[in-house]
């Protein structure tokens, strides 16, 4: 199998490295992370120049068309370098729900501002008892003479804090946990009735809680069709999945080179601690875990062109189990052997591992999918 990339994803790929290699210190992430929104607002107006918030819409939405392959190639870069920017959020989540879900006028406008660089979004899906499970889902959206009443509580909306439009998920059917009767609405910020509580997770990022008190929304306002929206916000998520993976092993990356460079230069009893053969087998280990990854990125990033099949879903979930586990042992192995300080803040190693952990439980974590692979490949 050829798995060379094309001259536009190489020239992608080349692109996002020599950013992050001359443009993006680790000392300018840690004052982007510093504001209030997270990120730099001139940074994600590069990124629209750089054309790289067009890169998964199609061409006649005004994207450019990409595929998986590039996706992982960019968002890989952007793991090395520790971007802080609402690519996820924004594009990836919201943006592809909008192409998905929204028709004509109001698709288009949208579309056509996420890709400037002039819109926020966010995609509320997340509640406090699912544990990762979408279809578990309690907050309801009742009939209504001009449309839909929307009352519950939404948690961990990422990028929430500045998002100006939002993407909820909410009942319009059946039970809690039936994965029938789920719509999503697209809402703006403002709407009488939305209360956001912002915080920060552990890696610095802003996230919001949701709360939904008679939020009266019109029927024009369904992302999708009504009472299906599970199997649209799932494939969108399935599609992100590797790009999430891939921005884990650009972590991971990072952690294993910058461990390897600290022990040539440590010294211990008069020699680099690098030469201890012990430490070089948990440095040879850190290395063949990223090789594990990538291996597996590779197959879940081929098998994308057959998305919702049995074959598919069964290598997202491996996918996401070994991120998991390579992650962590990555991480720990980072920290340990740079010493006590690898968990301070004036060491990039720390929030590396901080960012991997997020990264690692986001869309349920490694004891979640193997449940989930274990389900499709031993079904009963």
């Amino acid at each position: 199998m050829n798995f060379s990339f094309t001259e536009e994803q190489q020239m992608l790929q080349d692109s996002a490295a020599r950013f992050v290699g001359q443009d993006y210190s680790f000392d300018r992430r840690q004052q982007d992370v510093g504001r209030t929104t997270g990120f730099d607002p001139e940074l994600w107006q590069q990124f629209a120049d750089l054309g790289w918030l067009a890169v998964p819409f199609e061409e006649e939405h005004g994207g450019f068309g990409g595929n998986a392959t590039d996706l992982m190639l960019l968002m890989e870069q952007m793991g090395k370098g520790l971007v802080a920017a609402p690519y996820l959020a924004t594009v990836l989540l919201f943006g592809k729900l909008v192409e998905a879900g929204t028709v004509g006028d109001l698709r288009d406008d949208l579309l056509t501002r996420v890709i400037a660089g002039q819109l926020q979004g966010g995609v509320a899906f997340m509640e406090r008892q699912a544990r990762y499970a979408l279809a578990d889902t309690s907050t309801r959206a009742s009939r209504t003479a001009a449309g839909f009443e929307l009352s519950g509580e939404k948690t961990l909306v990422l990028n929430g804090p500045v998002a100006d439009k939002l993407i909820v998920s909410a009942r319009t059917g059946g039970a809690q946990q039936d994965e029938a009767g789920i719509s999503l609405f697209l809402l703006d910020r403002t709407t009488p009735g939305l209360e956001l509580t912002d915080f920060r997770l552990m890696d610095g990022q802003p996230v919001a809680n949701l709360r939904l008190t008679r939020v009266q929304v019109t029927a024009d306002q369904l992302v999708g069709p009504e009472n299906d929206g599970l199997a649209l916000l799932q494939r969108v998520i399935d599609e992100a999945l590797p790009g999430v993976c891939a921005e884990a092993l650009g972590l991971m990356t990072h952690l294993t080179n910058t461990t390897i460079e600290y022990t040539r230069a440590r010294k211990q009893f008069g020699v680099a601690i690098g030469s201890f053969q012990v430490l070089q087998h948990r440095m040879v280990d850190m290395f063949t875990a990223c090789e594990e990854i990538r291996s597996l990125l590779y197959r879940a990033v081929c098998s994308a062109d057959k998305p919702g099949t049995a074959e598919h879903r069964r290598n997202l979930h491996a996918l996401k189990v070994l991120t998991g586990r390579r992650g962590k042992r990555v991480g720990n192995e980072a920290i340990q052997l740079h010493g006590g300080m690898g968990i301070t803040d004036e060491l990039d190693v720390g929030h590396y591992v901080k960012h991997l952990m997020v990264l690692n439980s986001l869309f349920g974590d490694a004891d979640y999918h193997q449940q989930q692979l274990a389900t499709l490949s031993l079904p009963m």
